[in-house]
């Protein structure tokens, strides 16, 4: 990861930004309606590709456990709720899938980037996710993700963190 990309992302330890998006069903979402609960907030590329099925389906196959831990996951793409209903149903996903479709929260986190294909530069959003504590502060990052085993990478950072939290209320 690129010094320049670190630095536009939000560090660990600083306050979420906060954002209001349609979710797959319509409904507007505030991650600030989270607070007092962990959330997983996970940005991909787009509905129904490969790496973002194999990512979603482990996050999927994971959700009793994320549930456990008194936590939701929320995936943002920019493609829109219809998009995100179609890919929802047709692999049975349990959690929240959010339509950035002018990828304005995608900026303010940090993972509207430029990429490459075939030599040619375009945007696009980078496979990135951030866990966000109950006060709404950023618990940890992870700025460049590969799909597979990711869900219980996240599941292990949680257990680590509220781990960390009880010994200190201890």
């Amino acid at each position: 990861m690129t010094d320049a990309l670190a630095a536009a992302m939000p560090a660990e330890g600083e306050v979420a930004p906060d954002f209001s998006l349609p979710d797959d069903t319509g409904t507007e979402r505030h991650l600030s309606d989270r607070h007092g609960a962990w959330t997983v907030l996970y940005f991909y590329p787009k509905d129904d590709t490969s790496g973002c099925t194999i990512e979603a389906c482990e996050f999927r196959d994971a959700n009793v456990q994320y549930g456990d831990r008194d936590t939701e996951v929320w995936g943002v793409s920019i493609l829109g709720s219809g998009s995100k209903a179609r890919f929802k149903a047709k692999f049975g996903l349990p959690f929240v899938l959010l339509a950035d479709e002018d990828h304005a929260v995608a900026e303010r986190y940090g993972t509207w980037v430029q990429k490459m294909n075939y030599g040619k530069p375009y945007m696009g959003v980078l496979r990135a996710t951030f866990l966000i504590d109950p006060e709404g502060r950023v618990a940890r990052r992870w700025p460049k993700v590969t799909p597979e085993g990711h869900a219980a990478q996240v599941l292990a950072a949680i257990d680590e963190e509220q781990s960390r939290r009880t010994a200190r209320q201890a």
